[in-house]
């Protein structure tokens, strides 16, 4: 086990890394993208809501193999030499993550509008000048949103073994190390990987439930 403790802490480091900072950057993007979708009114806005809508549901392997093929050596972007590398990885993940932030984002957000349009406007703030109120007001329901970002990116095998190709030491993360280690029927390290990341979702929870029940509490 003493020989195991360093891989495990490596691990868990890298998948850590890897998913935060692509939820960071799904958040950046997401996050103004979903709220102007949601105020602004140009052609193709209503494709634009559908394609989010229907990639929220994109299969993790799909995602992968967009990546991959971006990045390969015969790709548009071969050159950088990225994949099979952590951020090959977080491009991964952030594709995963991102249509669920922005659908989420332009749904609170038209929500908010509806509700306090007319005093927003009485103020002299119209739709676009509105965004950093509406995301603010609506900043509860919009944890909820990239917390189960986190968790869908933080659960993905398939999408991160095409791209980072599960290299010990350099891209292995939690979930491509459970499935490795079972298929090799080393379970130990599989079972404690299991329970650090169902703990890690647990507390997740835990803390956007506590987070909603204190903001209710306060406007009660």
């Amino acid at each position: 086990m003493a020989s195991g403790d360093p891989e495990l802490r490596q691990i868990i480091g890298l998948s850590l890394r890897v998913t935060l900072t692509a939820v960071a950057i799904a958040c950046m993007i997401g996050l103004p993208l979903g709220a102007a979708l949601a105020l602004a009114r140009f052609p193709g806005r209503g494709a634009l809501v559908v394609l989010f809508n229907a990639l929220m549901g994109l299969p993790p392997v799909v995602a992968g193999l967009m990546v991959y093929l971006l990045l390969s050596r015969s790709g548009p972007m071969g050159g950088l030499g990225l994949l099979f590398t952590p951020t090959a990885m977080v491009v991964a993940q952030t594709l995963l993550i991102l249509p669920i932030v922005v659908s989420l984002t332009r749904s609170v957000t038209e929500d908010l509008w509806l509700e306090y349009h007319e005093q927003l406007r009485s103020l002299g703030a119209g739709r676009l000048r509105a965004v950093p109120t509406l995301l603010w007001d609506g900043r509860v329901s919009l944890l909820t949103g990239v917390l189960a970002g986190f968790g869908r990116a933080s659960a993905e095998v398939g999408a991160v073994l095409i791209v980072g190709g599960n290299i010990a030491g350099h891209t292995r993360t939690m979930t491509t190390a459970i499935t490795l280690e079972t298929a090799r029927g080393q379970l130990g390290l599989a079972v404690a990987l299991g329970i650090i990341l169902m703990a890690m979702t647990l507390t997740l929870n835990a803390v956007a439930w506590g987070v909603g029940q204190w903001a209710k509490e306060r406007l009660e």
